[in-house]
């Protein structure tokens, strides 16, 4: 038994059982992939994948608790080379990060910049997505931390940490007859046509929550994932926005005017998070205290000795967030 081999039969699992994707991620032939999963279930004497023909159509029983295994061999080879690594030269490596547009956009520039300066021998990668691309992402371990606020039931393979507070503003163009407001109610929102984002963004399910323990429905005529491209519709007069207060410059948005609605909408979490099981290379700590200053080393390792999200989550109930 080969661990290449159980690369091979969990990347061809990732890849919806498709092997000719597969073949494609692991930089190999297809022919060669069969080959070797041929050769490991020999050797097994068990059968992992159910085939139509020469086509893979489905998993065994047997297949599907080898593969589990197979995936965590696999965790700890790769934590085996980090600590090997952290041994030899702990400044050099890489780095990859799955996040949402908001977070790479408004959050993140500073933090890199930081890491950049301390690690410039490590190679940094960021990935954006949604929340579910993000999760997935992260689960397959292409990349090392996801950094999220929505859908947290996706991250279930993941410890997921919180990092930081942050809540909306409603943004208007200078001429708009909410310009001059301090406050606006949900009652006044629901009369104008909104812009803001895509379900399962940035937040957008504690919009949707408040506008429905109103009875409201708001008149949401267009989304985005992305702020920059919300803020030139409400500039093109397409409706009022309503975005992350961190998405608001208010040296660059001079022309829009951001009224605080954070006394409407309950406050959204961001957190980071790696795979259970993960070994974290010195750096990795560095920059998980570089985004969120309460989350030093002691602390970190307090997490990957957790067994459950629960057991994190009692780690931090206490703690008083910061706000962004």
């Amino acid at each position: 038994m080969k661990l290449q081999q159980l690369r091979y039969i969990c990347e061809v699992v990732n890849q919806g059982l498709n092997v000719s994707a597969a073949s494609l991620r692991l930089h190999t032939s297809q022919s060669g992939v069969s080959k070797q999963i041929l050769a490991l279930e020999s050797e097994l004497g068990i059968g992992i994948f159910v085939r139509n023909g020469k086509h893979i159509s489905g998993m065994t029983p047997a297949g599907k608790a080898i593969v589990e295994q197979a995936m965590l061999v696999l965790q700890q080879s790769e934590n085996l080379l980090k600590l090997a690594a952290d041994y030899s030269d702990e400044r050099t490596g890489s780095l990859a990060i799955a996040t949402t547009h908001t977070q790479s956009r408004y959050v993140l520039p500073p933090v890199v910049r930081r890491f950049i300066d301390a690690y410039p021998d490590v190679s940094l990668q960021l990935h954006q997505g949604t929340p579910y691309q993000i999760a997935e992402i992260a689960a397959k371990g292409t990349a090392d931390f996801a950094i999220a606020t929505e859908a947290m039931e996706l991250f279930s393979d993941l410890m997921m940490m919180p990092c930081y507070r942050w809540n909306r503003a409603v943004l208007v163009p200078q001429n708009h007859v909410l310009a001059a407001r301090q406050n606006v109610t949900l009652e006044e929102l629901a009369q104008y046509p909104l812009v803001t984002y895509v379900p399962g963004f940035t937040g957008r399910a504690r919009l949707d929550d408040a506008f429905e323990k109103l009875g409201l429905k708001p008149k949401v005529v267009f989304t985005a994932a992305d702020a920059d491209v919300i803020k030139t519709y409400v500039r093109l007069g397409l409706g009022i926005g309503i975005v992350a207060h961190m998405a608001y410059d208010s040296t660059k948005d001079t022309d829009l005017i951001a009224i605080d609605a954070s006394h409407l909408f309950e406050d959204s979490i961001t957190r980071i998070g790696f795979r259970k099981g993960s070994m974290l290379r010195a750096y990795m700590l560095d920059f998980i205290h570089m985004f969120a200053d309460h989350l030093d080393r002691r602390t970190v390792e307090k997490v990957l000795m957790c067994q459950t999200q629960s057991d994190v989550d009692e780690l931090f109930k206490n703690i008083v967030l910061p706000r962004r």
